[in-house]
C-alpha cells in the first residue's frame, strides 16, 4: 500500500473523514476511530497507532470482547466467501491463508472450532507477522491458555494488527519519520 496521508493531514482531518479513513483499523469498530480522533494532534505515526491500542485497553471488558469477536476466523467460511473486510482479506492472503491445501484448510477449521469451543471467540494473531506454520503452532500453544490469558493475548495481537494498519495509511519517509 502506498499511503497518501501525512501526519499533518491526519491531525486536521474533519471527524467524519478521520472515521472514514481509520474506521477499519480495528475490525468493524469505527467507534475507536472517533475516540482516537479526539486525542489529536499526534506527534508521530507510532503515537497515532498507540492511541488505537490505548482506546481498546481503556474500554470495558464487554466492549473488548465484542471487538475480539468482530474478527473473522482465519481461513474460515467468511474469508472463503469473500465476506471479510478488505484489510482482513489482504492480511490473510499475505500469510497464504487464501491458498490452503485441503489438508491445511481442514487443520485451520479444526483450530477455529477448538478455539470457539474453549474461549467462545476466534483465534486472533497478527498474520502479517507470521506464516501458515507459525500461525498453527501458535494456536496449539495458545489453546493451553486460560480464558483470561487468551483475552489478554488477543488484545495484544489486535494492537499489533492496528499498528500495521495505521502504518499502511500514513506516509512516512525512509527513516520512518513522517513527512
Amino acid at each position: 500500500m502506498n499511503p497518501s496521508l501525512t501526519l499533518a493531514d491526519v491531525n486536521v482531518l474533519p471527524l467524519p473523514d478521520f472515521v472514514r479513513t481509520f474506521g477499519g483499523v480495528l475490525e468493524h469498530s469505527p467507534r475507536y476511530a472517533e475516540r482516537v480522533a479526539r486525542e489529536r494532534p499526534f506527534a508521530g505515526v507510532e503515537d497515532l497507532a498507540a492511541a488505537f491500542t490505548a482506546a481498546v485497553l481503556a474500554d470495558s471488558p464487554e466492549q473488548q470482547l465484542a471487538l475480539i469477536r468482530a474478527h473473522p476466523d482465519l481461513a474460515g467460511k467468511a474469508a472463503l466467501a469473500g465476506e471479510v473486510t478488505a484489510e482482513s482479506a489482504s492480511e490473510q492472503a499475505s500469510a497464504g491463508l487464501d491458498r490452503l491445501s485441503p489438508d491445511e484448510y481442514a487443520e485451520f477449521h479444526r483450530v477455529n472450532q477448538a478455539y470457539h469451543a474453549k474461549f467462545d471467540m476466534p483465534y486472533i494473531v497478527c498474520v502479517r507477522e507470521n506464516t501458515k506454520a507459525s500461525i498453527l503452532a501458535g494456536a496449539a500453544a495458545r489453546l493451553e491458555h486460560t480464558p483470561e490469558q487468551e483475552r489478554e493475548t488477543a488484545l495484544r495481537e489486535i494492537g499489533r494488527i492496528a499498528r500495521l494498519r495505521v502504518l499502511d495509511l500514513v506516509r512516512q519517509d525512509s527513516q520512518g519519520v513522517e513527512r
